[in-house]
This record gives C-alpha cells, structure tokens and sequence, in this order.
C-alpha cells in the first residue's frame, strides 16, 4: 500500500477529506486541512484538472528552463494534497465518487447549487447512505435567497459585499484587495465549520451538511465599518490609508519612502510627540486624546507628515521601536520573504517536485524543488508539517485507489478503458 512520502504529524492525522472543489476558495480550505494532518484526495477532472492550473503565467520551470503546466496560481492552494482524476458524468465514474464518499470524513465542492445534484452527488443524494458525512458546499451566494443560482466571483462579492466601497481614497475609486479576499476568507471559514462539525459528530455521530458562501463571508468580514454603519445609521468613510477613527494611524512619507504609523492610544501618542520634539501637540486640548485627534486630524496629519518627512524610514523605525510606538515599512513582496522573521517563522518552505527545475525566479530554491508560503499555525504537540508538493495532475490515482478502496492495478486498468479515470 502507497504511503504519503512524510507521516502526517499534525492533529488531523488520519482524517479522510475528497476535495471536489477547484479554484481558490474550496482549495485554500483543504489545502489548510492537509497542513493540518489529513489526508486531502484532490479529485481532478481529467485531463483538464483544477482551473488554476492554467492560470499563468507564471508556471513552474522544468530542468531546461520551460514552462511546465504547473501555474503559480495552483502551488499557491493545493500542497498536502493528492491528486486523482475521475470523472464522475461518466456513470463507472459517478459509482467510483460514491466509494470513495464512503470512505471519506469530509467532503468539499464548489459546484454551482444543484450541480452535483443532478449526478446523485448532493448532499441530500448521500446523507442517508453516509450519515457520519461532512459534507461543505462552497458557492457563490449560498444553496437559498434569490441569488442562489449564480456564479460566485471573488471580485464580484468584493464590490456586491460592500469590502471596495471603504478602499481607496476619499475621492479615488473603490479598489479591491489585491489579494482574493473573500474566496481566502471563505476557506477559512470552511475550515472552521468542518472542525466545529467533526467536534458535533464526535458527541453525536451524525455529519451534516455546511453551507458556506462568498458573499456571506464578505458580509461577516465588513466587521466594525459595518457594525459603524448598524449602530449609527451612517457610511463608514473611505479613508484611503488613514483609520476612520483612529488618528494618526496611516502611511506617512519619509525622505527616502514610506511608513505605517499606528498609534493606538494616547500614551503612544505622547511618547511620539516627545521624540519629534512636539511635546506641546501631547497635552493641546486639540489633540491630547484620540477624539480630539479625529476630529482636528486636518490640522495635525499634515504637522505630522512635515516631521516625519524630515528623516528616513529606518530612522523612524529604529527610533520608535522601541518606545513601543507601532511603527514600520511598506515591504514589496521580496523584502517579505526576504525578512529574518520570515525564515524565523519558517513561512516560506521547500518541497521536492518531479517537474521542478533548477531555473526560476530569484531564489527559487534547489533543483527539483518548489518553494512555497508557509502555514501560519505552530502546534507544541502535533505539528503541522509539509508532506506533498502541489500535486501533477493524476498523480496519485493509482495510490488512491489503493489506498482507500483496495482496488489492484487490473480493475484501475479497467476503470481507465471505461472513462471514468
């Protein structure tokens, strides 16, 4: 029997999870389950496999330095994982995905709503079959409400969720993140509920089914500018860089760049004001709290920036660092991972993979290896550890169905001649 290159160290070990989802936010969900411990089945469609894997450029580099059909797009959500293609509109396809399911903890999709339905793949199709079954449906609106039946893109729910309506500055306009925010928080999400899920089948023995969307998600995530609106009646105002009620909590230009000054209450202030040579600004009634702050912050944040203008970012860091006022750079992202508390933290790791080459982009590792963003969760006891690089499309087939159905190598060989592999 086929064993992950690495035993599984971390609290999930021996959890069972088929992955039918594609793109990001499904992906980042298992992707975190299999850092976790378990062992993540990534069903592919074959042939073709998850969306992103054309998602390029950039792609992975092989030994003579071409593109290989690993895009960056895909390493970035699928490590610890196992690849296995199925197609399950192909009827012995559809009876392999129903083996599988029995066999699974937790299963996660990303189909429309009623996709997965129409093959007797839906949740209400198993939960009599499967009743320890977790089953989380990943969608764009959710399975209910008058938007149930469309697409979910995370641009779209950004704008729709009101996150780009607060981004930006005041007279610019509205900017999404530039990271995928509402798919990555959605995978968090889900995350969270298959632990709370796996917690009540453990007292019950009964699985259930989760429904988790975008667009929820980006709702829950407006927080306190959208409870700021809840408890008074008013838009939270787009600030740009600055806080909307937090002042002086934004970027300020130096003589050679930028940084984030985030002062977080009135003592951190004072110690400032005393630095800079402003001692007076700390007790002037216009601005000794932060009330005061906010609301004369057109009269202070330009004092401010005159000062800070003055010196250099490091000088600004190294001088208020420690007087423990928060304060410091704008990283690209190579000075990101670049930086000793990256590789303190262990947040960007190496991983062997059988197309890797040894060209690339600046630093980008040994020979026949990727490098990847590490996960931010350290465990005493049962640490996360990296197992599999993002998988090859269908690479583990064979040892999957090996694995958890027992299946030898003739009735694969036949599964493949029908299709359904």
């Amino acid at each position: 029997m086929t064993q992950p290159p690495t035993p599984a160290t971390g609290p999930l070990t021996g959890l069972k999870v088929l992955d039918m989802s594609r793109v990001l936010a499904g992906p980042s969900a298992t992707q975190i389950l299999g850092d976790l411990g378990a062992d993540v089945v990534k069903v592919e469609r074959p042939g073709q496999g998850d969306d992103t894997r054309a998602w390029g450029p950039p792609f992975l580099k092989d030994d003579a330095g071409q593109d290989t059909k690993e895009s960056a797009y895909y390493l970035s959500a699928n490590r610890n994982k196992r690849s296995l293609t199925l197609d399950f509109t192909n009827p012995a396809g559809k009876a392999l995905a129903l083996q599988l399911i029995g066999h699974a903890d937790v299963v996660v999709e990303n189909y429309k709503t009623g996709t997965l339905g129409r093959y007797g793949l839906g949740y209400e199709d198993l939960r009599d079959a499967f009743p320890r079954l977790i089953y989380c449906s990943v969608t764009g609106f959710g399975h209910t409400g008058p938007y149930a039946a469309r697409a979910g893109y995370d641009y779209l729910v950004q704008g729709m969720g009101g996150f780009m309506s607060l981004t930006g500055e005041p007279e610019g306009q509205p900017l999404k993140a530039g990271v995928a925010i509402a798919d990555l928080m959605t995978g968090t999400y889900a995350v969270i509920a298959i632990l709370a899920a796996l917690r009540h089948r453990d007292h019950t023995g009964r699985g259930q089914a989760i429904d988790l969307s975008l667009f929820d998600t980006q709702v829950a995530w407006l927080s306190h500018p959208g409870q700021y609106y809840l408890t008074s009646g008013h838009l939270a105002p787009r600030v740009g860089n600055a806080h909307p009620t937090i002042v002086p909590y934004q970027t300020f230009a130096t003589s050679d760049g930028w940084i984030i000054l985030a002062v977080g209450n009135d003592e951190q202030f004072a110690r400032f004001c005393h630095l800079t040579g402003n001692a007076a600004w700390a007790s002037d009634p216009r601005y000794a709290t932060n009330q005061a702050r906010v609301a004369n912050r057109d009269s202070l944040v330009p004092a401010i920036a005159a000062v800070i203008q003055g010196q250099g970012s490091q000088f600004w860091i190294d001088a208020l660092e420690p007087l423990g006022v928060p304060c410091g750079p704008i990283n690209s992202i190579d000075k990101v991972f670049a930086d000793p508390q990256v590789a303190a933290r262990e947040m960007r790791v190496t991983l062997p993979h059988p197309q890797a080459g040894g060209t690339g982009a600046p630093g980008a590792g040994l020979p026949g290896t990727v490098e990847l963003i590490g996960s931010p969760m350290k465990f005493s006891d049962t640490p996360v550890n990296y197992r599999q690089a993002p998988p090859t499309l269908g690479q583990h087939t064979d040892a999957v169905l090996q694995d958890w159905l027992r299946l030898d190598e003739e009735e694969i060989r036949h599964l493949r001649h029908t299709g359904a592999l």
